[in-house]
């Protein structure tokens, strides 16, 4: 039997946006990861390498940590249409990846009715937006992204690895 079309989940019946009903769905464990990229031109990963990541605004990959972690907590005040969520646990990792790319990752955990996608692909960029604010006094040619969803458990679907 061949599957019916997937529908968009926040448009209602009538075509208007609309935030999911997520009442009959059951409580459960929900995790995710996601990750964002940050390239920096030759000269300024040099200097940022030698620098040990620290700009003068204070220390790169610290403030990048924190700035993720505060997006995670309000995704709901960011997203239009995302369920305020209690968040049971986030962890930001921040390495080089490569002479020129840092690469920031984010995994969220929560128990609750819908997943945390949103939340770890907000808190990933959020951290990649901090990285280039802290840098761009050195170079505006950095570039963010890409981000992208590695991977989340629970709910309808799992998708990827977390």
């Amino acid at each position: 039997m061949p599957r019916s079309p997937r529908k968009l989940s926040h448009i209602d019946s009538d075509g208007r946006p609309a935030m999911v009903d997520v009442s009959d769905k059951a409580v459960g464990a929900r995790e995710a990861r996601a990750e964002c990229r940050v390239r920096f031109p030759a000269e300024v990963a040099a200097q940022l390498r030698a620098s040990g990541l620290r700009s003068a605004k204070g220390g790169i990959v610290d403030t990048a940590v924190i700035a993720g972690t505060m997006a995670v907590k309000r995704t709901a005040e960011l997203i239009p249409f995302c369920h305020p969520l209690p968040i049971d646990g986030c962890r930001i990792a921040i390495d080089w990846d490569g002479e020129r790319v840092l690469r920031i990752e984010c995994s969220v955990r929560t128990t609750g009715r819908t997943g945390v996608e949103m939340e770890a692909l907000t808190g990933a960029t959020v951290a990649a937006l901090t990285v280039y604010d802290m840098c761009k006094a050195l170079s505006h040619r950095i570039v963010l992204g890409p981000a992208r969803l590695l991977g989340k458990r629970g709910g309808h679907r799992d998708v990827g690895t977390v």
